[in-house]
Formats: C-alpha cells, sequence, structure tokens
C-alpha cells in the first residue's frame, strides 16, 4: 500500500520521525545515565538497566484506538524500515531514524490455533505463535534487530569503528547475532561463546555459516556468561546478550504483534512463555504494560512463565506468597531438552521482579502473573504431541504447551480462556533431541522415557531375491523395473492397510 492511499487522519503519523528522550535507569540505585553510549550495567552499582523514553507521555496525546489505526496500516506498507519490529517504532526505539533501521525479515510470525484434538489434549483453546519463523529461526531476532540498528546507528551518527559484537548462548542468541553482524560485511565482527557439547549440531552451524568467530568453553551457559560479563567491562566489545537493554527492547514486539494479531483484544489470553535468562518474560510484561498505558488495549493479559525441573529459579522464588519474604538464588542446572531455558541464575531477574510487581499492581490481581514448573518428560512429550498436531514447535515451545496443560489441572487458569504459546525457534533446531526419543537413547540425567505411541522411524522395504532391485548394480530391464514397481507398490498398500 502507498502512504497516499491511508486515511487523511493518520497519513502524518505513518511514517514515523525521530522522538523521544531516552536513558538508561538503573534497578539497582535508581540511577540515570545517558544513552550515547554502550552500557550493560550501571557505572555506578553495577545493576542492571532498563531503557525508558522520559518523554513517553508525549504518546498519549494520539488516543488508543488511532494508535491501532497507525499500526494496522503500517504493517500494509512496502516501506522497509516498518515492515518489522519498527512497525511500532514509538514504543521500543523512536529515538532511531528509519536510515538506520536494520530489517533482515524478522517479526510478522504467525499465530496458528491448534486444531480441535490438540486442544482437547491441552484441555483448553489455545495457538503457538510461531517465532521461530524468524530469519535465524528463532526469537532473538527482534531483540537482534533493535540492538544492531541502535549499533549502526552509533555507528553513523558517533563514529562508533571497529565493533566486535559478543555473546554467550547456548545456541539461538549466537545465530541471531552472527546473522546480524554479518550484515555489515567488514564493519562488524562476531564472536561467540558456546557451553561445549550443550548445543546442538543444527544450532552450532548456524553462527559457523555466519562467519562468526565460535569459541567453546567447558562448563554450562552461566559459566560463559561470567567470561562474556568479564570480557564486556574490561575490553572494547558490544555485548549481544540480554544484558544489552536494546536487545529487551526490541523483543516488547512480542506483545505488540499479539495485541494485532488478535484485533487488542487481549483481556482472554493467557500467554505462555519460558523462562531461560528472563530477558524475554520481561519484555513481554513491558511490552503489554506500554500497550495499557496508552490505551491500544483495555485489558491485560494474563502472563504465565515456565520452568523446567531442571532449571527453576524463577518457579522458586515466586513459590513464597509474601513478597517482603522472598530472595533469590541461583540453582545448579541438570542438562535440559529445553536448552535455551536451561539458566540457573538469570541476568534479568532484576527486571523480572520490578515488572511482575508493576504489572501485578496494574491489572490489580495477583493471579496476572504466574509461574508452573514442568518435568522433561512433559517438555519432550507436549513438543512431540504439538507437532504431530500440525506444529513446527522446538522444546520451548513443547515447554510452553506442558505449562499451559499443568496450568489447566491445577485449576490456575479458566477453560474458557485461549493460550498462546510461544514457540521459540523452529522445531528444526531440536531435532536430535527428536531423535533421542525416537531411538530411546536420551541419558538417564535427563529423566525422559519414551512413549511408544510417540515414537517413529523409517520403515525398510527390501525386495526378496527373487525380486529385481533397483539397488543392484545391474541395469534393470523394462519388465525387470515393472516387477519392482508392482512389488513395492503392493507391500506398500499392504502397509498402509489399502484397500
Amino acid at each position: 500500500m502507498r502512504v497516499d492511499r491511508i486515511p487523511q487522519n493518520i497519513r502524518d503519523l505513518i511514517i514515523p520521525k525521530p522522538s523521544g528522550f531516552y536513558q538508561y535507569r538503573c534497578l539497582g540505585c535508581n540511577s540515570v545515565h545517558p544513552i550515547d553510549s554502550l552500557l550493560y550495567v550501571c557505572p555506578e552499582c553495577g545493576g542492571v538497566l532498563l531503557i525508558e523514553d522520559r518523554e513517553w507521555d508525549r504518546l498519549k496525546k494520539v488516543p488508543g484506538d488511532v494508535w491501532r489505526d497507525v499500526f494496522d496500516y503500517r504493517s500494509m506498507l512496502n516501506e522497509t524500515a516498518v515492515r518489522g519490529i519498527y512497525r511500532f517504532h514509538e514504543l521500543l526505539g523512536s529515538i532511531i531514524p528509519l536510515k538506520y533501521v536494520v530489517y533482515l525479515g524478522e517479526g510478522h510470525t504467525p499465530v496458528v490455533h491448534a486444531n480441535r484434538a490438540l486442544c482437547d489434549w491441552a484441555g483448553i483453546s489455545f495457538s503457538f505463535k510461531n517465532d521461530g519463523q524468524n530469519p535465524s529461526a528463532s526469537f532473538k531476532d527482534r531483540g537482534m534487530a533493535s540492538a544492531f540498528s541502535y549499533l549502526n546507528y552509533l555507528t553513523g551518527e558517533k563514529g562508533l569503528k571497529n565493533v566486535i559484537a559478543l555473546c554467550a548462548s547456548t545456541g539461538d542468541t549466537s545465530a541471531s547475532a552472527a546473522l546480524y553482524a554479518s550484515y555489515f560485511a567488514n564493519e562488524v565482527r562476531s564472536a561467540v561463546l558456546l557451553p561445549r557439547g550443550r548445543v546442538t549440531p543444527q544450532q552450532l552451524s548456524q553462527p559457523l555459516g555466519n562467519g562468526a568467530t565460535v569459541i567453546e568453553l567447558p562448563g554450562v551457559f552461566d559459566d560463559c556468561m561470567k567470561v562474556v560479563e568479564y570480557l564486556s567491562e574490561h575490553y572494547p566489545v558490544a555485548l549481544m546478550n540480554s544484558k544489552n537493554a536494546w536487545r529487551i527492547l526490541g523483543q516488547e514486539s512480542y506483545s505488540f504483534e499479539i495485541a494485532q494479531q488478535f484485533e487488542y483484544d487481549t483481556g482472554n489470553l493467557v500467554v505462555v512463555v519460558p523462562i531461560g535468562n528472563a530477558g524475554n518474560i520481561t519484555a513481554v510484561l513491558s511490552g503489554f504494560l506500554k500497550l495499557y498505558d496508552l490505551g491500544i488495549i483495555t485489558e491485560l493479559p494474563v502472563i504465565a512463565g515456565v520452568q523446567s525441573e531442571h532449571a527453576n529459579p524463577v518457579y522458586l522464588y515466586y513459590l513464597e506468597s509474601d513478597p517482603r519474604r522472598r530472595v533469590f538464588r541461583p540453582v545448579k542446572v541438570r542438562p535440559s531438552v529445553a536448552q535455551a531455558a536451561m539458566i540457573g541464575n538469570p541476568v534479568s531477574m532484576p527486571r523480572v521482579i520490578e515488572l511482575v510487581e508493576r504489572y501485578r499492581d496494574t491489572a490489580g490481581r495477583a493471579d496476572a502473573f504466574m509461574v508452573v514448573e514442568v518435568s522433561e518428560q512433559e517438555i519432550m512429550d507436549s513438543m512431540l504431541t504439538a507437532n504431530r498436531n500440525g506444529h513446527i514447535a522446538c522444546t520451548q515451545g513443547g515447554e510452553c504447551l506442558a505449562g499451559l496443560k499443568r496450568l489447566v489441572l491445577e485449576g490456575r487458569i479458566s477453560k474458557n480462556m485461549h493460550g498462546v504459546l510461544d514457540a521459540t525457534a523452529h522445531s528444526l533446531k531440536f531435532s536430535v533431541f527428536q531423535e533421542k526419543y525416537f531411538t530411546d537413547s536420551f541419558e538417564p540425567e535427563y529423566e525422559v522415557v519414551p512413549r511408544e505411541e510417540l515414537k517413529n522411524a523409517p520403515l525398510t522395504l527390501e525386495p526378496p531375491p527373487d525380486i529385481p532391485s533397483p539397488a543392484s548394480n545391474k541395469q534393470l530391464s523394462d519388465e525387470e523395473f515393472r516387477k519392482f514397481v508392482q512389488y513395492a507398490a503392493e507391500e506398500i498398500a499392504r502397509i498402509l492397510n489399502l484397500q
């Protein structure tokens, strides 16, 4: 659609212009800092940072229904800069001129409604939002589009040069960071630190394919993260983990898209998100709070975070109902199929604590946010069941479905609600776990025992000696090949019970 075909009353708002006054705010000491340099922690106390628009109230001059029209019409434009997450430019990066926006096809991921059989299995109507259909096949691209657009802005406006984009990862972050860094060719180099043996071959291939320097370290993600934090404190690198507040800002677009895809009617939704480093769930909370504050939505959805029994520090924290008595304690993680969520000391925990209380206060009820724990068995069974019913969910998507089903069984949510589940990555990234399930080769520490009805394997058709076979070195005659085709077809008809 061309801009000149958009209604006159909103035409001036359609192509966004730089606006706002952004600052970092520390969640530890509440100090504020300018954003004209790369900050990952508070320079005064080392606390976690949030990005806030100090001129936010200017956006309230535009009524909520007008903002809805603006975002809806923008989604029909061919203007590259607003095709992705910056369709919501005013809400997540309004100081960045559109010429610096990096767009690789992120955002616009589909909401796919579950069929009746799967809804009956879960006990509730629900949909998957397939963030595995982002360009690097995970939700991380939302945050990277924001972080690299801001980096592009600093490079263009502030003369930043010789940038090294650095991250620790269990797979998805490294794939996304390497992809977006490669778009800048020689201007930005990427380096990723991975826990050796904890990343699937499919995920490892992605940063290698995009030319990143990949370094494998002993230990788990938390150990790699400590090394990355040290490097960011002592060397000039662009940290691309969720300590980078621009990453979290971009991931808020997930909430904006859900609201738009459900026509801004969100009061009956329960949005289920896996908790790993806790960046994504804080982004989801913050995103819906922004929409509510501007009147774009009139009711907040329920937000449910899910953790595996093998990596559950946030779940344990919220077991204590009295906020004054809660104490956060990191946990030692055990192997999990939900590798992206296998984090025992989430970097964004201070963001969780602040935003959950703000969310509950705004909604006026404690159950507006909840955390649920599931087993590794439930995660794998749920992923495979979903994908046998038309989905492409990763293990984190399976974790969300397992969490939704458990919430229904425990009576913590109404069966009349509609679930929106975050399939954070494409199922192909985690095919190694599917193979382990099908071949019953999970290591004991995973505590997964395959159910026979979910296992699958190819059937091999081997012709008997009296039937010619194309596998032989001999060239088959027309008659020999006809015999093979007839035999194979009849055997397949028998296997498929064709009449």
